[in-house]
Protein backbone atom coordinates (compact mmCIF):
# COMPACT_ATOMS: atom_id res chain seq x y z
CA UNK A 1 0.00 0.00 0.00
CA UNK A 2 1.30 3.41 -0.92
CA UNK A 3 1.62 5.55 2.18
CA UNK A 4 1.75 9.30 1.78
CA UNK A 5 3.43 11.20 4.57
CA UNK A 6 3.21 14.93 4.96
CA UNK A 7 6.06 16.89 6.53
CA UNK A 8 5.18 18.78 9.70
CA UNK A 9 4.45 22.46 9.39
CA UNK A 10 7.53 24.58 9.79
CA UNK A 11 5.67 27.31 11.68
CA UNK A 12 4.52 24.85 14.33
CA UNK A 13 8.00 23.62 15.18
CA UNK A 14 9.93 26.84 14.79
CA UNK A 15 10.24 28.73 18.05
CA UNK A 16 10.16 32.49 18.06
CA UNK A 17 13.58 34.09 18.39
CA UNK A 18 14.05 36.11 21.62
CA UNK A 19 14.91 39.20 19.58
CA UNK A 20 11.59 38.84 17.74
CA UNK A 21 9.78 38.58 21.05
CA UNK A 22 11.41 41.76 22.34
CA UNK A 23 10.64 43.51 19.05
CA UNK A 24 7.01 42.47 19.25
CA UNK A 25 6.58 44.07 22.66
CA UNK A 26 8.53 47.17 21.63
CA UNK A 27 6.35 47.72 18.57
CA UNK A 28 3.15 47.56 20.61
CA UNK A 29 4.20 49.67 23.56
CA UNK A 30 6.26 52.16 21.59
CA UNK A 31 3.11 52.75 19.57
CA UNK A 32 1.23 53.26 22.84
CA UNK A 33 3.76 55.86 23.99
CA UNK A 34 3.69 57.74 20.67
CA UNK A 35 -0.11 57.89 20.44
CA UNK A 36 -0.58 58.85 24.09
CA UNK A 37 2.14 61.50 23.95
CA UNK A 38 0.77 63.11 20.80
CA UNK A 39 -2.73 63.00 22.27
CA UNK A 40 -1.65 64.69 25.49
CA UNK A 41 0.05 67.50 23.55
CA UNK A 42 -3.20 68.33 21.77
CA UNK A 43 -4.56 69.87 24.96
CA UNK A 44 -2.09 72.73 24.52
CA UNK A 45 -2.60 75.72 22.30
CA UNK A 46 0.60 75.15 20.32
CA UNK A 47 -0.45 71.72 19.03
CA UNK A 48 -4.02 72.89 18.38
CA UNK A 49 -2.75 75.72 16.20
CA UNK A 50 -0.39 73.37 14.36
CA UNK A 51 -3.09 70.90 13.28
CA UNK A 52 -5.62 73.55 12.25
CA UNK A 53 -4.16 74.06 8.71
CA UNK A 54 -4.32 70.30 8.17
CA UNK A 55 -8.01 70.20 9.07
CA UNK A 56 -8.94 73.40 7.21
CA UNK A 57 -7.46 72.20 3.88
CA UNK A 58 -8.94 68.73 4.05
CA UNK A 59 -12.17 68.14 2.09
CA UNK A 60 -12.97 65.29 4.49
CA UNK A 61 -12.58 67.16 7.81
CA UNK A 62 -12.98 70.84 6.96
CA UNK A 63 -16.67 70.80 7.95
CA UNK A 64 -15.60 70.23 11.58
CA UNK A 65 -14.50 73.90 11.73
CA UNK A 66 -18.18 74.86 11.66
CA UNK A 67 -18.94 72.73 14.74
CA UNK A 68 -15.88 72.91 17.00
CA UNK A 69 -13.41 75.59 17.85
CA UNK A 70 -9.73 74.91 17.25
CA UNK A 71 -9.01 74.12 20.89
CA UNK A 72 -12.16 72.04 21.35
CA UNK A 73 -11.47 69.90 18.29
CA UNK A 74 -7.85 69.39 19.36
CA UNK A 75 -8.98 68.32 22.85
CA UNK A 76 -11.51 65.82 21.44
CA UNK A 77 -8.91 64.40 19.08
CA UNK A 78 -6.35 64.16 21.88
CA UNK A 79 -8.83 62.32 24.12
CA UNK A 80 -9.53 59.79 21.36
CA UNK A 81 -5.82 59.22 20.86
CA UNK A 82 -5.20 58.65 24.58
CA UNK A 83 -8.15 56.23 24.70
CA UNK A 84 -6.76 54.33 21.71
CA UNK A 85 -3.34 54.10 23.38
CA UNK A 86 -4.84 52.69 26.59
CA UNK A 87 -6.87 50.10 24.69
CA UNK A 88 -3.84 48.97 22.70
CA UNK A 89 -1.85 48.62 25.94
CA UNK A 90 -4.31 46.21 27.62
CA UNK A 91 -3.88 43.48 25.03
CA UNK A 92 -2.42 40.93 27.57
CA UNK A 93 -5.48 41.38 29.79
CA UNK A 94 -8.30 41.89 27.27
CA UNK A 95 -7.32 41.25 23.64
CA UNK A 96 -10.89 41.65 22.39
CA UNK A 97 -11.09 45.16 23.82
CA UNK A 98 -7.59 45.90 22.55
CA UNK A 99 -8.88 45.26 19.03
CA UNK A 100 -10.96 48.44 19.34
CA UNK A 101 -7.88 50.49 20.23
CA UNK A 102 -5.92 49.15 17.28
CA UNK A 103 -8.80 49.92 14.93
CA UNK A 104 -8.94 53.46 16.32
CA UNK A 105 -5.21 53.86 15.73
CA UNK A 106 -5.58 52.72 12.12
CA UNK A 107 -8.34 55.26 11.49
CA UNK A 108 -6.37 58.06 13.14
CA UNK A 109 -3.22 57.49 11.11
CA UNK A 110 -5.10 56.94 7.86
CA UNK A 111 -6.71 60.32 8.46
CA UNK A 112 -3.37 62.03 8.93
CA UNK A 113 -1.94 60.26 5.88
CA UNK A 114 -4.74 61.76 3.81
CA UNK A 115 -3.31 65.19 4.64
CA UNK A 116 -0.31 64.34 2.43
CA UNK A 117 -2.58 64.84 -0.59
CA UNK A 118 -4.56 67.86 0.61
CA UNK A 119 -2.19 70.09 2.57
CA UNK A 120 -0.23 72.78 0.66
CA UNK A 121 3.54 72.70 1.09
CA UNK A 122 3.92 68.94 1.43
CA UNK A 123 6.52 68.82 -1.33
CA UNK A 124 9.63 70.95 -1.51
CA UNK A 125 10.27 73.62 -4.14
CA UNK A 126 11.82 71.03 -6.46
CA UNK A 127 8.59 69.02 -6.41
CA UNK A 128 7.74 65.36 -5.80
CA UNK A 129 9.27 63.11 -4.51
CA UNK A 130 11.21 65.60 -2.38
CA UNK A 131 9.08 66.26 0.71
CA UNK A 132 9.30 69.29 2.92
CA UNK A 133 10.26 68.83 6.54
CA UNK A 134 6.91 70.23 7.66
CA UNK A 135 4.38 69.01 6.93
CA UNK A 136 5.61 66.47 4.35
CA UNK A 137 8.11 64.40 6.32
CA UNK A 138 6.12 64.91 9.51
CA UNK A 139 3.08 63.25 7.90
CA UNK A 140 5.05 60.53 6.14
CA UNK A 141 6.03 58.92 9.44
CA UNK A 142 2.38 57.96 9.94
CA UNK A 143 2.86 55.30 7.27
CA UNK A 144 4.94 53.34 9.80
CA UNK A 145 2.49 54.05 12.61
CA UNK A 146 -0.53 52.84 10.66
CA UNK A 147 1.39 49.66 9.80
CA UNK A 148 2.20 49.10 13.47
CA UNK A 149 -1.45 49.66 14.36
CA UNK A 150 -2.48 47.11 11.74
CA UNK A 151 -0.05 44.58 13.21
CA UNK A 152 -1.38 45.12 16.74
CA UNK A 153 -4.89 44.61 15.38
CA UNK A 154 -3.96 41.23 13.92
CA UNK A 155 -2.07 40.25 17.06
CA UNK A 156 -5.06 41.04 19.27
CA UNK A 157 -7.45 39.20 16.95
CA UNK A 158 -5.22 36.13 17.05
CA UNK A 159 -4.90 36.20 20.83
CA UNK A 160 -8.60 36.66 21.58
CA UNK A 161 -9.72 33.03 20.90
CA UNK A 162 -6.85 31.56 22.94
CA UNK A 163 -7.61 33.79 25.92
CA UNK A 164 -11.32 32.95 25.67
CA UNK A 165 -10.57 29.21 25.62
CA UNK A 166 -8.35 29.48 28.70
CA UNK A 167 -11.07 31.46 30.49
CA UNK A 168 -13.71 28.84 29.66
CA UNK A 169 -11.40 26.06 30.88
CA UNK A 170 -10.90 27.91 34.18
CA UNK A 171 -14.65 28.37 34.54
CA UNK A 172 -15.19 24.67 33.82
CA UNK A 173 -12.66 23.63 36.46
CA UNK A 174 -14.22 25.90 39.07
CA UNK A 175 -17.72 24.62 38.25
CA UNK A 176 -16.59 21.00 38.49
CA UNK A 177 -14.92 21.67 41.82
CA UNK A 178 -18.12 23.29 43.13
CA UNK A 179 -20.10 20.20 42.13
CA UNK A 180 -17.71 17.89 43.99
CA UNK A 181 -17.61 19.95 47.20
CA UNK A 182 -19.55 23.11 48.01
CA UNK A 183 -17.94 26.34 49.07
CA UNK A 184 -16.55 26.24 52.59
CA UNK A 185 -15.50 22.57 52.39
CA UNK A 186 -12.16 22.87 50.69
CA UNK A 187 -10.79 19.76 52.42
CA UNK A 188 -13.58 17.51 51.13
CA UNK A 189 -11.58 16.27 48.16
CA UNK A 190 -8.55 15.55 50.36
CA UNK A 191 -10.69 13.54 52.76
CA UNK A 192 -12.17 11.51 49.90
CA UNK A 193 -8.71 10.74 48.55
CA UNK A 194 -7.51 9.71 52.02
CA UNK A 195 -10.45 7.31 52.46
CA UNK A 196 -9.79 5.75 49.08
CA UNK A 197 -6.11 5.31 49.92
CA UNK A 198 -6.96 3.63 53.26
CA UNK A 199 -9.43 1.29 51.58
CA UNK A 200 -6.87 0.24 48.97
CA UNK A 201 -4.24 -0.31 51.68
CA UNK A 202 -6.62 -2.50 53.75
CA UNK A 203 -7.50 -4.53 50.68
CA UNK A 204 -3.85 -5.17 49.92
CA UNK A 205 -3.23 -6.19 53.54
CA UNK A 206 -6.12 -8.72 53.45
CA UNK A 207 -4.83 -10.16 50.19
CA UNK A 208 -1.36 -10.52 51.67
CA UNK A 209 -2.68 -12.38 54.76
CA UNK A 210 -4.80 -14.72 52.71
CA UNK A 211 -1.85 -15.52 50.44
CA UNK A 212 0.56 -16.22 53.30
CA UNK A 213 -1.81 -18.65 55.16
CA UNK A 214 -3.90 -20.63 52.65
CA UNK A 215 -6.62 -22.95 53.91
CA UNK A 216 -5.94 -26.67 53.21
CA UNK A 217 -8.70 -28.53 51.38
CA UNK A 218 -9.01 -31.31 54.03
CA UNK A 219 -9.19 -28.87 56.87
CA UNK A 220 -11.74 -26.88 54.94
CA UNK A 221 -13.97 -29.94 54.41
CA UNK A 222 -13.73 -30.89 58.10
CA UNK A 223 -14.59 -27.41 59.09
CA UNK A 224 -17.61 -27.50 56.80
CA UNK A 225 -18.81 -30.89 58.24
CA UNK A 226 -18.36 -29.75 61.81
CA UNK A 227 -20.31 -26.59 61.15
CA UNK A 228 -23.26 -28.65 59.86
CA UNK A 229 -23.27 -30.97 62.99
CA UNK A 230 -25.99 -30.23 65.60
CA UNK A 231 -24.87 -28.79 68.89
CA UNK A 232 -23.98 -31.50 71.48
CA UNK A 233 -23.81 -34.31 68.95
CA UNK A 234 -20.80 -36.59 69.11
CA UNK A 235 -18.71 -36.99 66.05
CA UNK A 236 -19.46 -40.08 63.99
CA UNK A 237 -16.73 -42.64 63.79
CA UNK A 238 -16.31 -44.90 60.86
CA UNK A 239 -17.12 -48.50 61.71
CA UNK A 240 -14.58 -51.14 60.76
CA UNK A 241 -15.64 -53.37 57.91
CA UNK A 242 -16.85 -56.78 59.11
CA UNK A 243 -14.57 -59.69 58.37
CA UNK A 244 -17.35 -62.32 58.53
CA UNK A 245 -18.28 -64.02 55.35
CA UNK A 246 -21.78 -64.84 54.28
CA UNK A 247 -22.79 -68.49 54.57
CA UNK A 248 -22.07 -70.39 51.49
CA UNK A 249 -19.47 -67.92 50.54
Amino acid sequence: MLRISQPPATAAVTAEHPVATVGRYLVRYALVVVIAWIGALKYGGYEAAAIHPLIANSPIFSWLDNIFSVRAFAAVLGSLEILAALLIAIRPLAPRISVIGSAMGILLFLSTLSFLFTTPGVTAASGFPVLSVLPGQFLLKDLVLVSASLWTLGDSLGAAPAVAQRAWRRVGRVTAADRVHPAGHSDHASAVRARRTDAIRDRHADDARSTSAPVQPENASRTARSSCRPAGASPLRSRPRSSRREPGG
